[in-house]
Parts: C-alpha cells; structure tokens; sequence
C-alpha cells in the first residue's frame, strides 16, 4: 500500500500537459497493438502518438469499406488530455476518406455507452450501417491515450476485427504514412461528411426506457454523483432535469491533470471508479446520499456507493443488480441468459440459480456479451471489473457496451422499489447464499510459461482437491460459449481459481474466490500457486 494512497493527488504526482501534449506530434516508438479493448499508450513513451492514430483510423476506413459498411461512423473523446488531438487525427482522416463522421455538436465528450447507444438505435433501421470510435484509455493514469473501434454491433470489436486493423496499421506505419489520407483539420471540420450530433438528447431521452426514474422521482432518493472529471460530466444534469430527480453533482471539474484525485493504492493517479482509494472523497460523503455514483472516464464504468455498505466491491454489486432485475423485469422473457466472466463472483452462479434463470460464462472481456445484447439472447452481461449493461425494460437492446450511467441509477431504482439501498440487498443476498472472499494476485512468469499457461490442458492438472475440497470442475473453455479462455479455472463447490497470463507483463494473474473465509481464500491461491507453477514449469 502506498503511503499516498486515499489522500488527495500532491503537486508533485500531476502529469505536465504541454509536454505531453507536444510529445503526441514526436516519432513513434512502437507498434499499433489492440489489447481487450483498443489500443493504449502514452505519448512520453512513444506508444500513443499521432503516426499510430492516424494509421489505425485510415485501416478503421478500409476495413469499413470492405466490409460495406457505407453509414455514418460515431465519433467519441474522454476527458483524458492525449484524447483531443487523438480526436483531431482521426478527424482528418475520416473526413479525407470520405466517412460520414458524427462529432459533439458542442465539440464537447462522449461517453462509451452513448456510442454504443447510437449505433444500436441508427442499425435498427433499414438503411446504410453505422459503427464508431471512442477515444479513451479507460481509467489509465492522465497520461495514456487510448484508441478503439465498436463496429456495426454496437460494442468493442473482437480480435478477429481488431487483428485485421492492427495489422493494417502497422503495415502503413512502416511505409511511413504514405498510404493515409488526411486533410487539414481546419478543412475537415468544414467538409460536407463531417457533421455536428447531439448526442447527449437522445440517450438522455431514452433512459427511462431501461429504467424506472418515475420511481427514483416519487420516491426522493438522494443522488450523489462524482463523474471524476470524466466524460458524462455534461450528461448527469440533463438526467437530473429530465426525469425530475434529487441529483447532486459534488465536482464537475474537468481537468486533465485529473489533479483532484485521490491517489490509488499503487501511488498513481488512476481514475478507477471501482477503488475505495480513488473513489475517497464520494466514500466520505456516503451518509449525506441514499446512494452515490462514480463513473470512469469513459463512463463504462461504474462505483456504488451506499450508506449501509460505503463502495461496493463490483462482483457484489452486480450480484445484487442480477437478482433485481430478474425480479423487476417482466418484459424479459425467461430463457434469455444472464451473463458473467470467468473470474467474476461464483455468487452470481448461486443468485443465477435460485432465480430459475440461465447463466453464460464467458471469457474474460466484454466483447462475448455483445452478441447475445444485441440478440436479446442475453438479457444482462457483466465483469468484475466494474463493467455491465442490460436490455431495457421491453427486452430490447440497450447498449452492447458497457454502460456506467445505466448502472449507477439501477443502484437509485433498486433503493427506490424496494426501500433498501444495494449494501442492504447485499446483506441478504450473502445471508442466503454465503459470503464470498474474492481477490487478485500476481506472480512472475516467463514468456515461455506465459504461453504454456495459454495453452494449458485440464488434462494436465493432476490435482484432485484444491484447498480440502474435491476439485469439481477443470475449465479451459468457457462453458458459456466454448471458447479458449487462455489460461486455466478450477473449481470446488466452495471456492475456485482461474490463472491467466498478462498480454503486456512479464506476470501471470491469479483470480480466486472462498465462501468459506479468507483463511482458506489465501490456501487456494497458495495451492493455485503450486499448481499452474508445476505445470507452466514441466
């Protein structure tokens, strides 16, 4: 734990803009490279510079041509300060390949789900397809720019598309450029293709489609509500008028420093709405709301804060946010799924269960919910990362990425339907069902064991018991959709492990969880431990 950790960002710890901002313009260091979702970087050390933008967004162009995708293309910025001129390049090369592009009308952000929204709503007509692009690296420190597509879909692209991009990317990046069109931004801007959107009306406008806000309104639930400077900041208000509720934004400062902050655990100032240390300041406001919302920079991401419970570890709350939404939806039908990652809570499995309903396990990321949204197959998709969306109250698609708004004012209806905020439902859900101890770890690993663990083999695990219970499940798949998980899931009836190797670290990751204490929580990541060492080392 870092001394700083929950304490207000210093002076000292703030990123220096304008040099960051200049080194956007220097040479690239290194290769186009999407992870789960987009390429990220920083500028300072030559990963997220405007060679990799403007590359990644004429291969967007080409790959959208190909696949005949002729619509207007979504065009979205964070609150991050690499993101604007990382707007501007991919602006000049859209309007130069000739792309129907929507910008903010107000030249103002766009958060993730309002994309995602606007190409739901656009592809539900007849006509030329829509996708976009949301320029964010998530809740990375201020310095890191981020890049990723969302195709016609709605949500993040998979590594069948992302591949293809990247590899395009990198091809015009070693030709130095000569294969992108651009124009100048001031001529861009002006171009026919090139058109101001509002996109803030309509999503707001809609909401009460997915959820209960006359409900919320009726019932006078106190909102707090912290954006941590990200991009909803200009979304919460017209929320708080629209549908008539007792919302207060406690700082709509947007500054990319990001310098008023709490630090993270680490020391770092990381705008992580799922971390007590970051989320700090709404923590120590819990008892002046019924309930408190955080968000991300993108706003995918969602914190809950409550008066019974302060910040709600994300696996509990989406644990709570299930069992609700089972109970309350009746436009759902009851065969469509509810899913959840591999290394999400196995309380989710016991609320799934008692619930009658049907649970899909996926891989880790949240691109393997976006079909079954988009489908209405799957009713509700979530990660533990502090990420989640779900029809809307007909059965229709809301979002098909992840949606932090939707989240934050489910936790407002859930406390206004039933009278007891998510904390207290967490408290009954746990009495039922049991209380899980749920945590993350690292441990060093090669490139060579990175890649056996990749392709391990539940054959291979020769373990019969993991912490004193008989092993009762060895995944190397996902039981949701069959796909290759890379890396390993080990399941008792009281408690699992799942290990994966990092994609940019020299480190594996260790996910496990007990229902019977935190004594035995650390003895299955010990054995974990032993058990994928064993194997990546044979």
């Amino acid at each position: 734990m870092h001394p700083l950790a929950g304490l207000p960002a210093p002076a000292a710890l703030l990123e220096d803009i304008p040099r960051l901002l200049a080194a956007y313009t220097d040479p690239a260091q290194g290769p186009v490279s999407f992870g789960t979702s987009g390429h990220r970087g920083s500028a300072l050390d030559g990963t997220f510079n405007a060679a990799h933008i403007l590359a990644t967004t004429q291969a967007i162009c080409e790959w959208r041509s190909a696949q005949g995708i002729d619509g207007p293309l979504f065009l979205g910025r964070d609150t991050h300060a690499l993101s604007a001129p990382a707007h501007d390049s991919a602006i000049e090369v859209l309007a130069a390949n000739g792309v129907t592009v929507c910008i903010a009308h107000d030249d103002g952000f766009t958060p993730t789900p309002v994309i995602s929204r606007s190409i739901v709503v656009h592809n539900r007509g007849q006509g030329a397809r829509a996708d976009g692009i949301v320029v964010t690296p998530s809740h990375n420190p201020p310095r890191d720019g981020g890049f990723k597509y969302n195709p016609p879909n709605g949500g993040p692209a998979d590594s069948d598309i992302t591949d293809q991009i990247q590899a395009r990317a990198n091809a015009l990046m070693a030709d130095g450029l000569r294969g992108v069109k651009r124009m100048p931004l001031k001529r861009a801007l002006l171009a026919d293709n090139v058109h101001r959107f509002d996109f803030v009306t309509p999503y707001v406008d809609a909401l009460g489609l997915a959820l209960d806000l006359d409900a919320v309104r009726a019932a006078g639930v106190r909102i707090g509500v912290d954006p941590l400077g990200g991009s909803g900041v200009g979304y919460w208000q017209p929320i708080a008028e629209r549908y008539g509720l007792d919302l207060t934004i406690v700082d709509a400062t947007v500054d990319p420093t990001f310098g008023f902050m709490s630090v993270d655990k680490d020391g770092k100032i990381r705008m992580d709405c799922s971390s007590p240390w970051a989320m700090a300041r709404l923590v120590g406001l819990k008892d002046q709301f019924d309930v408190a919302i955080g968000n991300d920079p993108d706003f995918d991401r969602h914190g809950i804060v409550t008066g019974s419970r302060g910040l709600l570890n994300p696996n509990h709350y989406l644990a709570v946010a299930i069992q609700y939404l089972v109970g309350h939806r009746p436009g759902w039908a009851p065969e469509v799924g509810i899913g959840k990652t591999l290394v999400s809570s196995a309380l989710i499995d016991r609320v799934v269960a008692a619930a009658g309903r049907t649970l899909v396990e996926v891989p880790v990321g949240f691109k393997w919910f976006v079909d079954g949204l988009a489908t209405g197959k799957l009713a509700f998709g979530g990660e533990e990362s502090a990420g989640a969306s779900f029809l809307d109250r007909s059965g229709a698609t809301w979002t098909t990425d992840k949606d932090g708004i939707l989240l934050g004012l489910l936790a407002a209806e859930v406390t206004a339907v039933t009278g007891k905020d998510p904390g207290e439902h967490y408290t009954e859900l746990i009495a039922e069902h049991g209380a899980p101890d749920y945590a993350r770890l690292d441990a060093p690993a090669t490139d060579a064991q990175k890649a056996a663990l990749k392709r391990l083999s539940p054959d291979q695990i020769q373990a019969q018991t993991l912490a004193g219970d008989p092993i009762v499940r060895k995944l190397s798949h996902a039981p949701g959709n069959g796909s290759a998980i890379g890396g390993l899931k080990v399941e008792t009836a009281h408690g699992w492990f799942a290990a994966r190797p990092s994609g940019t670290e020299a480190i594996y990751k260790i996910y496990a969880e007990s229902f019977r204490g935190p004594d035995h929580l650390r003895q299955i990541q010990a054995e974990a431990q032993n058990i994928v060492s064993d194997v990546v080392s044979a």
